[in-house]
């Protein structure tokens, strides 16, 4: 019974997994691809609800907080930290060559992409060199629209909103709104919460 108490305690986020797919964080590159599989393609049973989904991917060493809703999704390795009451939508792409982190309360739209992998570009013989990763954050309480992607090295700050169809290739400033290809701020966002009626 101690066993089966422990896994629902993984399940609910208050217990950190152990690496029962092989894959650990701190190691660069991929995972093993039993660690994928167990991840991508269990994770994208229909059926499951996506607090069910958020369990498994506890459950597979990916850190979630309380509360966070995950659609079917891909994503590369277990360097993945999602903040509480935050939102992934269907078909969005996190592959975590280097570490993701995603704020709490921050809704991801469907197919954004979080990219953290490039490759050296110094051998004019294959300009795809030696696989790299830069890590991506987004802050609390962002907004990324649908089908936006993020290039590796990008922090986006707290309260941003990106708007659908973004390629952001550098780091945004909290409270904005950014569009466009590349991203660009267009206006400043509130910061003071709105009055209680």
């Amino acid at each position: 019974m101690r066993g089966l108490a422990a896994l629902r305690r993984r399940a609910r986020g208050l217990e950190p997994p152990p690496d029962p797919f092989g894959a650990d964080p701190a190691v660069p590159g991929p995972p093993p691809a039993r660690w994928s599989l167990a991840v991508n393609v269990l994770s994208m049973w229909t059926s499951w609800s996506p607090g069910h989904r958020a369990a498994w991917l506890r459950l597979c060493g990916v850190r979630l907080g309380p509360g966070v809703l995950v659609q079917p999704c891909h994503i590369g390795s277990p360097r993945v930290v999602i903040g509480e009451r935050s939102y992934i939508g269907v078909g969005c792409t996190l592959d975590a060559r280097d570490k993701i982190t995603i704020g709490a309360r921050v809704a991801l739209g469907d197919e954004v992409m979080l990219l953290t992998s490039t490759h050296a570009l110094d051998d004019p013989a294959q300009r795809a060199g030696t696989p790299l990763g830069r890590p991506v954050h987004v802050g609390d309480g962002c907004w990324l629209g649908a089908r936006v992607t993020v290039l590796p090295g990008v922090t986006i700050g707290e309260g941003c909103v990106v708007a659908t169809g973004a390629v952001v290739v550098r780091d945004c400033a909290p409270h904005g709104l950014y569009a466009g290809v590349p991203a660009r701020r267009v206006r400043d966002l509130p910061t003071d919460p709105p009055a209680q009626a």
